[in-house]
């Protein structure tokens, strides 16, 4: 292996893993909210909670795509060794995130309000409803948490968004027990715990989040008065002009699993546990090579503010190799130990049979387990891409093989030929891998001249 790229792959992969860790332990919260309804409740407040979560994050999920075009634009700006559009990014992104999250959090609110518009069972909805309107209120501390860690990882201390999100892991699996069960004086809140724990988590990330950059010495150069007195206007303009598309994005892929999900639904109670349980699985590794993709995006960013063109090439190159062996390691531990993985979200608790869901969860696990690599590999493409301020195309990309390839397949397979839950997961496998191979050949097309 040349040299030049070898170093390039220690770059990334160091970079990556306080990424990798922070997106683990921030998706490990949902995972968590799950082990806890599924194991404590049953799986139909296990489906509800899914239901809510999915339908929440598909609503949201512009803003949260759309956040994160800041750390590539603070990346480029330390490239030139600009402090003060860096903490002009910064001030924008936040103004942005608060913005966002009260337009996003309402539409969640509305859709609780519509619950019964996505065709669920009464008993669902029963429960999906309430626990949508408490998470409706996290989106604000959500955003600007996100918005806020944009600073720390565009300059390369991932570390601090790491140490946050593991200790509000913790705190989120306290807080599921007690809220859920009721402990000592607090009353048992069943399934509404969950999404109480969520909220409150939430709170705090963004809380510590932004005490850390106000009072740490490491970030007290881009927060000078010199520095802090150009206007911001210009920026948020250019933070939406970039977010946008960047969040359709992450929206297209993140609706295709919803959509998913629902017409999931429409096979039965059962299925739609079972597929919450797969999906759970398949969102822990996914949020690993986001992480890859962050740190991709991050080298990618900066090569190009110093007009490095070999590296902005061997930046992406590293980031594509090293998704490909997390993924394909991934896809085998899911392979080979798909049953024992789906048994630690059900227990067979007295009146809810789950003997059904373990088996058609075990299955959709294998299919997690094949689409793993072309699943990595395009959410790398997206954020190299996104590296380069190059956010049209992939946004095109991603709804031609998100909606108009894999969501027919899955309604074709899973319906029409009646294959059941497994045809709608082979349906997202193949638009997964027509958006893999797209984003990667547009990368290696672009890059060449991307500081020309």
């Amino acid at each position: 292996m040349p040299s030049p790229l070898r170093a390039d792959l220690s770059d990334t992969l160091r970079l990556s893993i306080p990424i990798i860790i922070a997106q683990l332990s921030t998706t490990l919260m949902g995972l968590t909210d799950n082990l806890f309804v599924g194991r404590l409740l049953g799986a139909v407040p296990l489906g509800a909670a899914g239901l809510s979560m999915s339908l929440s994050f598909l609503l949201s999920s512009v803003g949260i795509g759309g956040l994160t075009v800041i750390g590539a634009l603070i990346s480029q700006a330390n490239g030139r060794a600009d402090a003060a559009e860096v903490n002009r990014h910064y001030r924008a992104g936040l103004q942005v995130a608060v913005l966002l999250s009260l337009g996003l959090g309402l539409l969640v609110a509305l859709a609780a309000w519509r619950i019964e518009w996505f065709g669920q069972t009464a008993e669902v909805n029963a429960l999906a409803q309430p626990f949508m309107l408490i998470i409706s209120a996290s989106t604000l501390p959500l955003f600007v948490f996100i918005a806020a860690r944009q600073l720390c990882d565009g300059l390369r201390y991932p570390r601090v968004a790491m140490t946050i999100t593991v200790v509000a892991l913790g705190l989120n699996a306290l807080l599921n027990y007690v809220l859920i069960l009721g402990v000592g004086p607090l009353p048992a809140m069943g399934v509404q715990g969950s999404a109480t724990a969520t909220l409150l988590s939430r709170v705090f990330m963004a809380g510590a989040m932004l005490l850390y950059i106000h009072r740490s010495r490491q970030f007290r150069p881009y927060f000078s008065p010199a520095v802090v007195s150009r206007p911001v206007t210009d920026s948020v303009r250019q933070i939406l002009r970039l977010g946008l598309p960047s969040g359709l994005t992450f929206f297209f892929e993140i609706a295709l699993f919803s959509v998913a999900m629902i017409i999931v639904g429409w096979l039965g109670a059962d299925r739609l546990a079972a597929h919450q349980i797969a999906i759970s699985m398949a969102s822990s590794t996914y949020m690993m090579a986001t992480g890859i993709s962050s740190a991709g995006a991050i080298r990618v960013g900066s090569a190009l503010g110093r007009g490095d063109q070999p590296g902005i090439r061997r930046a992406g190159l590293a980031a594509f190799a090293l998704s490909a062996v997390l993924m394909g390691a991934s896809g085998l531990v899911f392979w080979f130990f798909n049953d024992t993985l789906v048994s630690l979200y059900l227990s067979d608790a007295p009146g809810q049979p789950t003997a059904g869901v373990a088996q058609i969860a075990a299955s959709l696990v294998l299919m997690a387990a094949v689409f793993q690599l072309s699943d990595g590999l395009q959410v790398v493409g997206i954020g190299v891409l996104r590296g380069l301020s190059d956010v049209n195309v992939p946004t095109l990309i991603t709804l031609f093989s998100y909606w108009l390839v894999a969501l027919p397949t899955s309604y074709v397979l899973g319906f029409t030929l009646g294959y059941d839950a497994q045809g709608v997961w082979a349906g997202l496998l193949v638009g997964l891998t027509v958006a893999a191979v797209l984003l990667t050949v547009r990368f290696f097309r672009l890059a060449p001249a991307a500081v020309n």
